[in-house]
């Protein structure tokens, strides 16, 4: 992996400026520690870090290739599973390569089909293309959004980079926050609407599209959409597909240079990846490492709710000797986690989810020791219905984001300087926008409908939110995170299968379960779901919530957005005034205290202004 930035003004000479982008390209340095590059020329600045994971000589960056005479330069961050496939296509095609890195093959792509090149590519990704000769600018981004992009439009200048901090040390951008901003910050954070950045003169680019970018034009696209088919295969049908499709991308995962490893909580994500892997790679005569994380006295503080119904340290070493894995437990400290919470928020840009962010940074940190790429579990919840929102009928119903259903809690939060009736206007017309966009048949019935709505939503916020996460804290590491489960291919197939069939036995992501019956330990085919993962220390509530108090005292900055006395009015309960966690299913008193850390930390530290 890497981290990319760029600055195309095709109005003036920019080349007299490599202090700009020396400066944002140094800010990924944590994207990439191994080597960088730039590309200078009138109107267009590149710059590259790279982690090197495959063709340490062959994959340089910026990569320059020749085609016609024209010039084309590419700076990628990203992998691609479908590289061998796609390069006997182009070389079929008359197209010959001078390396075996993922990087030319994408370049190559773009040089033979231009920005239809986006359809043929499966893996992870956000790249830049300048073709010099035509003065044209294409920039895209990987279907689901594993990897990150951000850019900024101001008059002539088109600017991006994988991450907002590199962005911000741009002169011409930056850090106001506007109304729609804050709203974003209190009406739907840690998630955040396609597009948004929070500040104002920064864009996200959301997964699945594109961008072209002349003298003339501006064009964005998004090249990838979830279609509605008629689902006519049987269940045994179904599960063979579903183990098909799986074992194939954990597979295709698992090429690199280096060593490694997976994510092993012992749930049921983990360990079938971690399954897959050490088969694979035991039929190559090498050993797994498995990772999982655990905190200090969590099992003495431990208490079952309907949230966390078991802990996950037992699960994880039952997974880990069935399969066959050297198993490492990385201890977090809760002092140590409280202390990362502000790490935390620079590697994020923004306030994210609190010690759900900390905890896997310091994980990590920790794994980047043994090995340079991990797979993870993320993103099987969302697209076979792990989640409680998909089958309690107290979540799945509600007209909003069903992981954030409390807005009355946020609104009571929002600063009486803004308007309330606004704020809640602002996040239920992002809400509707998504479903207006969601795509059905005439003949689904109403049930249907609507777990296909929260299957787009689920895609397009929710995974996205935890992407993001994954993303910035490995990324602070310099560790790669593969995430097999977001592969578009399943996605796709599994948009169409009906809930009954997801359902099966009446559990939830009952038809992963049965799809891998058999090579996973019965012990964790058969376990509930349980969020990963949680402190339950009593210390860290009392760490996070003396830090609130004296934000409070000191007046932070954060009281032009938030009301001061209902945050002291939360501060001075026994419990949280909510019957559900306020985000997601981790997020409770805890974690909303953490929240407001950041939030403080992050308006200082970046000198947020809010307009």
């Amino acid at each position: 992996m890497c981290g990319i930035s760029g600055w195309i003004c095709f109005s003036s000479d920019i080349s007299k400026f490599q202090d700009v982008i020396t400066k944002m390209t140094d800010t990924l340095s944590h994207r990439g520690p191994d080597e960088e590059g730039y590309y200078i020329t009138r109107y267009a600045l590149l710059g590259h870090k790279r982690l090197t994971i495959i063709d340490p000589e062959g994959g340089k960056q910026p990569m320059i290739k020749f085609h016609k005479q024209s010039k084309f330069i590419i700076v990628y961050n990203g992998e691609l599973y479908n590289a061998q496939e796609l390069r006997g296509k182009l070389e079929g095609l008359g197209h010959h390569f001078n390396s075996y890195s993922d990087t030319e093959i994408v370049l190559t792509s773009y040089i033979q089909w231009k920005e239809e090149c986006v359809r043929y590519l499966n893996g992870i990704f956000a790249f830049a293309v300048f073709n010099e000769s035509a003065n044209e600018l294409f920039v895209a981004r990987d279907h689901l959004g594993v990897k990150p992009l951000f850019f900024s439009l101001k008059n002539d200048n088109f600017i991006f980079s994988s991450e907002i901090k590199a962005l911000l040390k741009h002169p011409l951008i930056s850090t106001k926050v506007n109304k729609e901003g804050i709203f974003e910050l209190i009406g739907l954070c840690p998630a955040r609407s396609p597009f948004s950045a929070i500040f104002k003169d920064i864009i996200e680019l959301p997964p699945a599209h594109y961008i072209i970018y002349t003298r003339d034009k501006y064009e964005i696209k998004e090249y990838w959409q979830l279609k509605p088919e008629k689902f006519n295969k049987k269940v045994d049908e179904t599960i063979e597909r579903v183990k098909s499709l799986v074992t194939d991308a954990v597979t295709r995962q698992l090429v690199s240079d280096f060593e490694i490893c997976c994510f092993l909580s012992g749930g049921l994500d983990s360990t079938i990846i971690t399954a897959i892997s050490a088969n694979q790679l035991r039929k190559e005569g090498k050993r797994l490492k498995s990772f999982s994380i655990d905190y200090k006295d969590n099992a003495r503080y431990y208490q079952f709710n309907q949230y966390q119904p078991t802990l996950d340290s037992t699960y994880a070493k039952i997974a880990s000797k069935s399969i066959g894995t050297d198993h490492i437990v990385v201890e977090i400290d809760n002092e140590l986690l409280y202390n990362a919470l502000l790490h935390a928020t620079v590697a994020n840009d923004l306030p994210g989810m609190a010690d759900i962010d900390s905890s896997l940074l310091l994980f990590t940190n920790e794994v980047r020791k043994y090995a340079k790429v991990a797979l993870s579990g993320e993103c099987a919840d969302e697209i076979f219905g792990g989640y409680p929102w998909y089958w309690r009928e107290d979540y799945k119903n509600f007209e909003t984001f069903p992981w954030s259903p409390s807005l009355e809690f946020r609104k009571n939060l929002l600063s009486k300087k803004y308007s309330k009736s606004e704020l809640e206007e602002y996040v239920n017309s992002r809400y509707k926008e998504s479903v207006g966009k969601v795509n059905y048949l005439d003949s689904d019935s109403q049930e249907e409908v609507r777990h296909r709505i929260l299957y787009y939503l689920n895609v397009k916020w929710f995974m996205v939110t935890l992407l993001n996460r994954k993303d910035r804290m490995s990324m602070a590491n310099s560790l790669e995170v593969r995430v097999p489960f977001a592969d578009y291919r399943i996605v796709e197939f599994l948009y169409n299968v009906p809930w009954r069939i997801k359902y099966l036995e009446n559990m939830e992501k009952g038809l992963l379960r049965r799809s891998f019956e058999g090579i996973i330990p019965d012990e964790i085919k058969n376990r509930k779901k349980s969020p990963y993962p949680k402190t339950y220390n009593p210390e860290y509530l009392k760490k996070t919530k003396k830090k609130v108090l004296e934000i409070i005292k000191n007046n932070s900055p954060i009281f032009e957005i938030i009301d001061k006395t209902y945050l002291e009015n939360i501060t001075e309960k026994e419990f949280f005034p909510l019957d559900k966690p306020w985000f997601g299913q981790l997020m409770t008193l805890p974690q909303f205290f953490g929240y407001i850390i950041q939030l403080d930390f992050w308006a200082k530290t970046y000198n947020v202004d809010f307009e």
